[in-house]
């Protein structure tokens, strides 16, 4: 085997090269930076400070991180099964129906009680979304990427039709449904965390963070250590070797989107009722196009999708403090960033991964003689 293609070591392979993709896009992106006249070193302390420095901070960070690991998660599910699911971002959006139906049916009522209901209900409103993509592949041949695509467009129209026609509060001129009661909200973390000394001050932060966690470990059991995640990594890797075993690749592809799509769905949970407190247009703001990039740079793995996620967290909220302190690094400077590290760590990956075969080629059998 030749040195590009041979296998890295677990470390390398997981750790390494992802770091220097990292590094390199930080790198290209300090280059931008120092175009436009403002100091890359300042900025990154700035990015770091306002993700990372204080209790505030830390809470937005992880409020966004919430919601990038279930779309995360999402994508990677597909990953494995050979599935590139464009469509968490509608999933998410049919999820937050879910959630708005619940909590307006159950309004008023405490809300550990309405929100294993929500949870429920997100998940199945996402799951549902996926369906028809999923069945459309498994037993039509049609294309998941442009299908999921497709419904993105139409979970928009139809969140549009419903917030205006069917779900708006009476008397409203915005395209939104009532606001939840108080008790069927769900509390800030900030609340809980206040009589021990910790402060998140206005950060959204709440109990959505430990669920996200939760659906990382739900995922790691089911892709490496049930039967269907055997059978969906094997469809994944060699559909015909599938079949050989006496693997049906249709039911696979169906089930593993069922899955996907209800862990976007649950997104949307942190968002109806943990934050917005109502139904909104564009609730999901994009986080289910950031999943793609966090499972690429997370490759598949919860942990992975876990650490990735908790980037883009940093990026984000560390993002707004940076535009703020700087008014020449705008917000369209800092998606900047953002793409380049998408760019790095997601779509050139393998980038150094030669480099780094060659390297321990090197290391085994003793570098050549001049």
């Amino acid at each position: 085997m030749s040195a590009p293609n041979r296998e890295l070591p677990a470390l390398v392979d997981w750790v390494l090269v992802p770091l220097a993709n990292l590094a390199v896009a930080f790198l290209v992106s300090g280059l931008v930076v120092l175009a436009i006249g403002e100091n890359p070193l300042e900025a990154v302390a700035i990015m770091l400070r306002g993700a990372l420095g204080y209790p505030e901070g830390i809470g937005f960070t992880l409020y966004y991180a919430t919601g990038f690991v279930f779309t995360g998660l999402s994508v990677a599910v597909a990953f494995h099964a050979g599935l590139f699911n464009i469509g968490s971002e509608g999933q998410a959006t049919l999820g937050g129906l879910g959630v708005a139906l619940v909590c307006l049916t159950f309004d008023g009522a405490p809300w550990w009680l309405v929100a294993p209901f929500a949870l429920a209900a997100a998940a199945l409103f996402g799951a549902a979304w996926a369906f028809v993509p999923a069945w459309l592949q498994a037993r039509r041949g049609s294309h998941i990427v442009i299908t999921t695509i497709m419904f993105n467009y139409l979970a928009a129209t139809l969140m549009v039709w419903l917030l205006v026609e069917v779900l708006a509060e009476p008397g409203s001129m915005s395209p939104e449904t009532k606001t939840f009661e108080p008790a069927t909200r769900l509390p800030f973390l900030r609340e809980f965390l206040m009589p021990f000394g910790v402060d998140l001050g206005q950060s959204p932060l709440n109990p959505m963070v430990f669920v996200a966690l939760l659906a990382a470990v739900f995922v790691w059991l089911l892709v490496w250590r049930t039967k269907f995640g055997f059978e969906m990594r094997t469809v994944g890797q060699n559909p015909t070797a599938a079949v050989y075993a006496g693997i049906d690749p249709g039911s696979v592809v169906i089930v593993a989107m069922l899955v996907s799509g209800a862990l976007s769905g649950l997104m949307a949970v942190n968002e109806v009722m943990g934050v917005q407190h109502r139904l909104l247009l564009e609730f999901v703001a994009g986080a289910g196009f950031v999943g793609i990039a966090v499972a690429l740079m997370g490759r598949s793995h919860p942990v992975g999708v876990v650490l990735s996620a908790a980037l883009f967290g940093i990026l984000y909220q560390g993002g707004a403090e940076l535009s703020f302190e700087k008014p020449s690094i705008s917000r369209d400077m800092i998606v900047v960033i953002q793409a380049l590290v998408i760019l790095f760590a997601g779509a050139l990956e393998h980038m150094f991964r030669p480099a780094f075969a060659r390297l321990f080629a090197r290391t085994e059998t003793g570098s050549p003689r001049p």
